[in-house]
């Protein structure tokens, strides 16, 4: 280290969240806090979208009324695909945890506790989202970087308010697949998948890059074992975009319009062929891994997409 690095002031953090953090997201905050000189000075908490009891996801192990009520809502809305989640929820039942995606009440975030927090309602045109002149205002004064859990699509100053920008996952290579992603990838039965790490534009899924990787999806039995394989990915390039900002050598990548990957709309996963498969390979998958388990002698360790595998 360089005596200007050791002199350097920490870069300073601020977050963009809904009222919770998921268990990956939180892993990978304390992973960027153990291996930089980062300081979380400020989470910024969607107040429009609020959930009083977030670890209440944690530990469902059995199906009440509310879930007959949700059900009924979902499949106005999300029509096939509601079986689809529907089947994710039984796999829950069943044993499969997603330990991953548990959810945290960022109250209750150890990593970001001695952080200045401010809910706040954004403005909202469409599935835009802006956050107010105020709150923009105190992300300029206090943070060099920005990391985007929440909030949905965002757009206006606060994109442009930190010097680095304002971080955000999208699980998948932008120059393949964008829009929905993980289940575009799982429905075409790729081997492989990756995470782009990129600063936000005011474009969908075309911002610079300042980190990508990908990894094998081999093991990966159903669509959560790929959102989980992906997340662990995600895990530790949060860390590795940080520094590579942080690099003044380092140049994100800007991807021309005509090189970014088609656009998968959600509307898509909606459609009876579109679920019908997913569900269909989902079902085919516990299928397979059960019949694994049954043939696996004990002691013996399983090939699985256990998140300990891929840090």
């Amino acid at each position: 280290m360089t005596d200007a690095e050791a002199d350097a002031e920490p870069v300073t953090v601020g977050l963009l969240t809904e009222s919770y953090l998921l268990e990956w997201e939180v892993r990978a905050l304390e992973r960027l806090q153990r291996e930089t000189d980062v300081s979380i000075e400020l989470v910024v908490t969607n107040a429009s979208n609020a959930d009083q009891e977030a670890e209440s996801w944690n530990k469902r192990d059995r199906i009440g009324l509310d879930d007959i009520a949700q059900f009924v809502g979902l499949l106005r809305k999300e029509k096939a695909w509601t079986l689809v989640l529907a089947e994710r929820n039984v796999g829950r039942l069943l044993g499969d945890e997603q330990v991953l995606w548990h959810r945290h009440s960022v109250e209750n975030v150890d990593c970001i506790s001695d952080a200045d927090h401010v809910r706040c309602e954004p403005r909202t045109e469409g599935r835009w989202n802006e956050l107010p002149e105020d709150v923009v205002e105190t992300v300029a004064d206090r943070c060099d970087l920005v990391i985007r859990f929440g909030f949905g699509l965002v757009r206006g100053d606060v994109l442009t308010a930190p010097e680095y920008g304002v971080l955000s996952f999208h699980p998948a290579d932008i120059r393949r697949y964008r829009g929905m992603g993980p289940p575009a990838i799982f429905h075409d039965g790729r081997d492989r998948a990756g995470s782009t790490l990129q600063r936000l534009d005011e474009s969908i899924d075309g911002g610079e890059i300042v980190a990508y990787d990908d990894v094998s999806l081999t093991g990966c039995e159903t669509l959560w074992d790929v959102f989980d394989r992906l997340a662990a990915l995600q895990i530790r390039l949060l860390t590795e975009g940080v520094e590579n900002l942080c690099d003044p050598t380092f140049e994100p990548t800007t991807i021309p319009d005509e090189q970014l990957g088609e656009f998968y709309y959600r509307d898509q996963r909606r459609t009876p062929a579109f679920a019908g498969r997913i569900l269909a390979k989902n079902l085919a998958g516990r299928l397979r891994r059960q019949l694994g388990r049954q043939r696996t002698p004990a002691g013996t360790p399983e090939h699985s997409s256990d998140v300990a595998d891929y840090p």
